[in-house]
């Protein structure tokens, strides 16, 4: 297996999550991985649309923490397991998330924008009442003023998340398209030291060509001096961990990227494939 490690999964310490911890562990190493990070969901503020969902994406940290723990003693000889959180991000959240970020000592933190001032994208309300185009650009612009402002983190999320839910999905997204916004989303984070992840959720369920963000991006991260590289599957149940890997692998490759990244104690490490 050219990729040994997933570094974007949930458990059912995130509330959209299906499988326990320990369910993952498993599967993780049924699959032959090596080093696994789960990266539960944080996002402070989310404006839940119904009351039977508030407090799904609010994280029990010390709860997940110290099973955690308990699971890294019983498979240390297996597996090695990362403390790695989603932070959701809302510009009227950062004081809110820098603070839990110092909190604790994480091997990993993603930064995500779920919530494009305050609407969600993943209900089709966000794309009501204009074109796709203008919906994806607002989407694009936000994320681009959120990272330019926000420091503690160590990889941007799935960078081109929104696309999974717009209506004709990546049908007429292109990078190129959008390559002023998102040219200025990557240069912002290479000139703080961070990176960005190759997300296979995209292709998975959603029926999208590509990987998150597109290998286009991903080329064009390269190009434009990027280093810094996560592969995760963003898996919300055993099941899909490392699904569509081998997607991962050829975006990389094509990229130009000979290596992939994984963290601990926030430190990069990168491994050949």
């Amino acid at each position: 297996m050219a990729i040994q490690s997933d570094f974007h999964m949930h458990s059912t310490y995130s509330g959209d999550a299906q499988s326990s911890m320990e369910e993952m562990i498993s599967e993780a190493i049924n699959k032959g991985f090596k080093h696994i990070c789960f990266t539960e969901h944080q996002d402070i503020g989310f404006p839940y649309k119904d009351e039977s969902e508030v407090g799904d994406f609010d994280l029990n940290t010390d709860s997940y923490l110290y099973e955690l723990l308990g699971m890294r003693a019983k498979y240390e000889d297996r597996i090695k397991l990362g403390f790695g959180v989603e932070l959701g991000m809302q510009k009227e959240y950062f004081r809110e998330n820098a603070i839990y970020a110092k909190s604790f000592e994480f091997d990993f933190i993603i930064f995500s924008c779920h919530i494009v001032n305050g609407k969600d994208p993943y209900y089709p309300e966000y794309f009501e009442g204009r074109s796709e185009e203008e919906a994806l650009r607002e989407y694009f612009t936000c994320i681009a003023d959120n990272v330019k402002q926000f420091d503690n983190f160590d990889i941007l999320g799935h960078l081109d998340y929104a696309v999974r839910y717009a209506p004709e999905k990546d049908k007429n997204y292109n990078y190129f398209k959008y390559r002023d916004i998102i040219d200025r989303i990557l240069e912002t984070v290479i000139d703080k030291g961070k990176g960005i992840e190759i997300n296979t959720a995209g292709i998975r369920g959603k029926d999208l060509k590509d990987v998150h963000p597109t290998t286009d991006i991903i080329k064009r991260y390269k190009e434009l001096g990027g280093e810094i590289i996560t592969v995760g599957s963003d898996a919300h149940k055993a099941g899909d961990i490392g699904a569509d890997f081998d997607r991962a692998y050829d975006a990389l490759k094509t990229a130009g990227f000979e290596y992939y990244c994984t963290f601990e104690n926030r430190i990069a490490s990168y491994h050949k494939i």
